[in-house]
Formats: structure tokens, sequence, C-alpha cells
């Protein structure tokens, strides 16, 4: 089980109109930017912009947490997105903006290349133990507020707000709740042929 924190971040450009995010990309192994199947970052996003594009490749996005975006998508009616929004798939490749709505967010992206992967995204409340099943290749659990336990195998970790879990493999992983908190679970699987 491998651990992101806020400390760990890398600072880098983002190329929205010149801000910055501090984001956290997991690729597959030995993948490039330019090849990848699937990509998973979260980022802090401090100014409005563009979305840059990504030929061929399907994207689900999730704000996480700030008062959020209003998100246009090749030219249709704007959609404003916080926390609560259920995770929006979009094309990649299309014309794409974001104005920001009072202030910074932080932003959950998952990327998948078409056709190649699939991918789901779950918002949970934890106010009770929850198991989630093994059954995925990659599971990520991002801790939105409060602060969690995972048990996967014979490993345990705890994750405070800000803090993003790895898992690889096909162990159940519990999810305890050490104050009343909310995840996102990310599972990143290779669809059937």
């Amino acid at each position: 089980m491998k651990i992101l924190r806020a400390s760990t971040y890398k600072r880098m450009p983002w190329k929205n109109g010149g801000g910055e995010t501090v984001e956290i990309a997991v690729f597959p192994e030995k993948a490039s930017l330019s090849d990848f199947d699937w990509r998973v970052s979260m980022a802090t996003v401090a100014s409005d912009g563009p979305f840059s594009s990504f030929p061929g490749i399907d994207r689900t996005l999730s704000i996480l947490q700030g008062k959020g975006m209003r998100l246009t998508i090749d030219g249709r009616e704007p959609i404003v997105m916080t926390g609560e929004t259920p995770p929006l798939p979009f094309p990649a490749d299309v014309a794409t903006s974001a104005t920001l709505v009072d202030g910074p967010i932080v932003d959950l992206n998952v990327m998948s290349r078409r056709g190649r992967l699939a991918h789901t995204v779950r918002r949970l409340a934890i106010e009770h133990p929850r198991t989630v099943d093994g059954t995925a290749e990659t599971t990520l659990v991002l801790c939105h507020g409060g602060a969690v336990r995972l048990a996967a195998a014979e490993e345990q970790a705890d994750l405070a707000a800000g803090d993003t879990a790895i898992l690889e493999g096909s162990a159940a992983v519990t999810i305890e709740p050490v104050a009343s908190a909310v995840v996102f679970v990310v599972t990143i699987d290779k669809p059937a042929a």
C-alpha cells in the first residue's frame, strides 16, 4: 500500500493560462505521458483557463474541495461542479475551459485511453466501517475530509484529509472512520475483451 501525502506533492506548471497546480500524477509502470493507458492526478487549481487537449482519451473529473468550478465543454451550457457533484465523464479531446467559483479548488482527475481500461469513481461518506471489494487491478482511496484507517491483507494505514492511498492487487480494502469522513474510491480495471 503506497501512501501519498500533501507534503510529497510536486509543484508543476499547468497549461491553463499561467496558473499553477500542486499535483500527484500516477502512471502505470513504464508508461510515459505520451503513451499512457491511464493516469490519475490530484491537483490544486488556482486560476481559470482552458484544459489541455488529449486526443483519444476519456476523462472523468471530480471536484473534491473548495467552492467548485464552472465547466464549459465544447461551447455547451456551463456546468457548475462542487464536491457534492457526481463524477462527470466527458471527452478530453474537445475544447474545454473552467472558471473557478470563489477561490482555489482541489480536483481529482482520472483519464484513460478509450476502449483500453475501465475506471469508476465513487464518493463515500464513512460513518461506519466499509469494505471495498478487491477485484480491481488498482484501487485508490483519497481522503476528502475527516480521517480513516485502511486495512488491506496484512497492511494498515491511516489517512488524514488530503492523503491518498494506492493499492495494487486483488485484496479487499476495509475503510474505518477515525473521525467522520468522506472519501473518493477510484478503481481501475482492464475491461473484458
